[in-house]
């Protein structure tokens, strides 16, 4: 028999809500909560998280022994193992698969915590001795003149040279250069003063710096206004106390001006962590914090499971973006997570935005958090006028008016650039058949396929599916096949057909999936007069000092969308895509172009701007019973076929209904888009008027969905706090 003298129980990254016991050949203790293990799963291995070390059940079968021990002490432990703990049982969700989703994937994958060190690169005797070899002006002639002087350290590269890592892989393959490991102490730049605050933005640096202990704080500033500004003197004093900050920005494309800014600005090396990284290279910035050596963080979603064991401060920039959820898996939402490590730290949590979220403003109301604002715009920079251009009967030219085309014309010829804000990519929404109305849908899905490339391929933006357009129409045989609607591309093409005598770059999901591909981009437009046709990737953070003119086309869907946040999304893109105008000294001006110009939403934020939106819209959101009114669940459920999902969310609704009588149940219904990706979908809808009423039916109610007989015919998903209802 075995000795029971050392048990353990193994998180694992399984959807299933237990742990698993296992034993281990040396004595065991709560020391060992927190280290990884891996450990024989059936026919496979697997890599788990040591969640306790207490003795199994007397009746439990003999237990297999662990295979290898991961780790000398605990990778998981104190605040940040406390608060996965709670996510987990917030989001009704495996331990095991939580603790997995706040791991770097080599880490997950069992592989060892990776050293953490800074790269550099330097010249090799053959180089020195070569380089007079090299073609004049060549970027490997550059970059060997650069590290003549001596090593240099690749952040310091990326400031100096542009593409200069093709030309290292030059050098290195004639043996000209090597890249050598050098302690990350030796990597710090030398700190420069900023501008002078202005008494707003004082007023909160002094009332973060004189925050003790856990303190949620809005700021809640204008575009352009200075809120990074406020950021750097926050982590300033943060670093100045040797504690560490974390800044989580929402989207990647956020991070090259940012993180060029905080390391001119605050001396010391800044980690980064996004999915544009390649696994060694996140594993690295998660180990250096975890280790205490990264003092400064910036990240996107994820990064809100970094270790802080010196946590001193965290920031949430663009508070309200929806991309903080997470949307597969684990279904957090990075803000709210953040708040809850800085409560368990004890540490400052700042939520910055130009127009926070309806939750966060009611929060900030009701005394919850902290409130600071920054009413004016930093400098000399005055808010852009707003025009709205009613298109009703008029022409217009891949959906473009000629009154906004001759404002393009406008501002270029005064050398100003401009921006066409189009939240659809592509080409066209749909190819359509002109003589029997055919349309290309998407065999996989309950959509249409959108047209890309010209008209020559269509692609799924749902799932992804793709096949080239047909030459003829598949049900009449005609060839007058016309893309209907307008995407970037579409945009894309027209401009650069009518302003040929200057660059017309497109910005969107489809031009920047290489990495640098956007920082790139913006750098070939530079200061010089051009036109950007860009999705909401270009809405969030970017400072464009020359921007002068935006015209935003096509806002008529969001007006009357079913989605009860359709007016607050709406609203807050429209104030974020307008305050790209106008950001320097320079006036700016924004166009928006709409078939509906009286709807009381656009009057409401040009007359009194997102404020006077919210003031109107949180009445509206408590009389119908909706969020920060009243707390929701969506439980998902999809097959193959139509009727397993609909069955298990009936006998879901059973066992909910069972729990609790406080819950309101809605459904089962179709999902809004009820095939996707070739399953068939379904959701049931849950509403509390208090959160403990929703999680106290949750705690009953998600054994039972597990246990039931329907749940093994389907893949099934609970989302609390949904940000939407689809």
């Amino acid at each position: 028999m075995p000795d029971p003298a050392h048990p353990l129980q193994v998180a694992l990254p399984l959807p299933l809500p237990r742990l698993f016991d296992y034993r281990a050949t040396a004595p065991t203790g709560p020391q060992d909560i927190g280290r990884r293990v891996r450990v024989p799963f059936g026919p496979r291995e697997l890599v788990g998280v040591v969640a306790s070390t207490d003795a199994p059940q007397d009746d439990s079968p003999e237990l297999r022994e662990i295979l290898d021990w991961l780790d000398d002490g605990p990778l998981l432990s104190g605040e940040l193992l406390a608060s996965l703990r709670w996510l987990a049982r917030y989001t009704h969700a495996p331990l095991g698969e939580v603790l997995a989703t706040a791991l770097p994937a080599a880490l997950r994958r069992g592989e060892p915590v990776p050293d953490t060190h800074a790269w550099a690169w330097r010249l090799t005797e053959a180089g020195a001795t070569g380089l007079a070899g090299l073609r004049n002006g060549s970027k490997p002639r550059r970059l060997a003149s650069v590290l003549q002087a001596g090593e240099r350290d690749e952040d310091g590269l990326d400031d100096a040279l542009d593409d200069w890592r093709a030309a290292a892989r030059a050098l290195l393959k004639r043996g000209y250069a090597e890249r050598i490991a050098v302690p990350a102490s030796q990597l710090v730049p030398a700190p420069l003063a900023g501008p002078v605050p202005n008494q707003e933005q004082q007023a909160a640096i002094i009332a973060l710096r004189e925050a003790v202990g856990f303190a949620p704080m809005l700021l809640d500033g204008v575009t352009g206004s200075g809120k990074t500004e406020v950021y750097l003197h926050a982590i300033a004093d943060c670093l100045a106390r040797g504690k560490q900050a974390l800044v989580l920005v929402p989207e990647i494309g956020l991070t090259p001006q940012l993180l060029q800014r905080f390391r001119t600005r605050l001396g010391v090396p800044i980690h980064v962590s996004h999915s544009g990284l390649n696994d060694g290279e996140r594993a690295r910035t998660w180990a250096a914090a975890w280790r205490g050596e990264a003092r400064v963080i910036v990240g996107t979603r994820s990064a809100v499971f970094t270790p802080l064991p010196d946590g001193g401060l965290v920031v949430v920039d663009e508070e309200h973006d929806g991309s903080y959820k997470q949307q597969d898996g684990i279904r957090y939402h990075a803000r709210d997570f953040a708040l809850v490590r800085g409560k368990a730290l004890g540490i400052p949590v700042l939520l910055g935005s130009a127009t926070p979220s309806l939750e966060t403003l009611h929060n900030a109301a009701s005394a919850r958090y902290g409130y600071l604002r920054l009413s004016q715009r930093a400098g000399d920079a005055r808010p852009p006028a707003v025009r709205v251009v009613d298109v009703r009967k008029r022409p217009l030219d891949a959906g473009l008016s000629a009154q906004m085309r001759d404002a393009i014309r406008s501002a270029l010829d005064a050398g100003g650039q401009v921006l066409v804000f189009k939240n659809r990519r592509g080409y066209a929404p749909v190819l359509l058949c002109h003589d029997c109305g055919w349309s290309a849908q998407c065999p996989r899905c309950d959509s249409p396929m959108t047209v890309h490339a010209h008209g020559r391929r269509l692609q799924c933006h749902h799932c992804g599916h793709r096949k080239p357009s047909p030459p003829a129409c598949p049900d009449c045989a005609s060839l007058a096949l016309q893309p209907q609607g307008n995407g970037t591309e579409r945009i894309e093409a027209m401009l650069a057909e009518q302003f040929t005598d200057v660059p017309v770059l497109r910005i969107d999901r489809g031009s920047t999936q290489r990495k640098d591909a956007l920082e790139t981009l913006l750098g070939e437009l530079g200061a010089s007069p051009g036109i950007l046709v860009g999705t909401q990737m270009l809405a969030k953070g970017h400072d464009l000092p020359n921007l002068t003119l935006v015209c935003v086309v096509g806002i008529d869907e969001g007006l009357f969308s079913a989605d009860f946040r359709s007016h607050e999304k709406l609203a807050q893109l429209l104030i974020q895509v307008a305050g790209r105008a106008g950001r320097a000294q320079r006036a700016g001006e924004v166009l928006l172009q709409t078939h509906h110009p009286e709807h009381p939403l656009l009057a409401t934020l040009i007359e009194g701007g997102y404020h006077a939106f919210a003031e109107a819209e949180l009445p509206l959101r408590e009389a119908a019973g909706f969020p920060p009114f009243a707390h929701l669940a969506l439980l998902r459920a999809e097959a193959k076929h139509a009727d397993p999902p609909m069955a298990f969310l009936q006998a879901a609704r059973r066992a909910v209904h069972d729990a609790s009588d406080r819950v309101d149940i809605n459904g089962p219904m179709p999902a809004p888009m009820p095939r996707r990706a070739g399953m068939h979908r379904a959701q049931l809808a849950l509403s509390a008027a208090t959160r403990r009423d929703l999680h106290h039916a949750l705690d009953h109610a998600v054994p039972a969905l597990h246990a039931l007989p329907e749940s093994r015919k389907v893949r099934w998903s609970l989302d609390v706090d949904p940000l939407d209802l689809y």
